[in-house]
């Protein structure tokens, strides 16, 4: 069946089954590694993106729901709150083996989107369905305190 997406502001229309999963079709239809596959049963949170802006597990999610709605992956994360999470996590070396992290960014950058100062405890809530068998969850943190830092300041005359 022929199913319209909107993925990183590009509207593709692919066939597949409408029931499939919106991760696979992510990753195999549309070739977008980013989002990563962990559990399948949106527990861990490595398959997060945004769907109209909501951090969504696309791993449980059918492409048939997202049809009409904007599916944000890692690659195409271009706002404020998710350049300034992702330039965090650089500064701060948060990734170990990474395998969590596009998740992990893009929950924290829906969570900056909608509170851009969030105490540790909003943080602890918004981030508590990623889970990190690193366990870089402090230096997560403090990234995300970072990142709300500096999209707090103010920016240079003629940015």
């Amino acid at each position: 069946m022929s199913i319209k997406l909107t993925v990183n502001g590009e509207s593709r229309e692919l066939d597949l089954d409408p029931d499939m999963p919106l991760l696979w079709a992510i990753r195999d239809h549309l070739e977008l590694t980013g989002t990563k596959f962990g559990c399948g049963m949106a527990l861990c949170g490595a398959c997060t993106v945004h769907i109209d802006g909501q951090p969504t597990r696309s791993c449980v999610t059918p492409v048939s729901a997202v049809v009409g709605k904007s599916v944000t992956t890692i690659e195409g994360l271009a706002t404020p709150a998710g350049q300034a999470v992702q330039q965090a996590w650089i500064a701060l070396d948060v990734p170990q083996c990474g395998y969590c992290q596009s998740g992990q960014i893009m929950s924290a950058a829906a969570l900056l989107g909608a509170n851009p100062q969030p105490s540790d405890a909003d943080i602890d809530a918004a981030m508590s369905g990623n889970i990190c068998r690193c366990g870089t969850y402090v230096r997560i943190r403090a990234a995300i305190h970072q990142a709300a830092t500096a999209l707090a300041a103010p920016k240079p005359a003629g940015s």
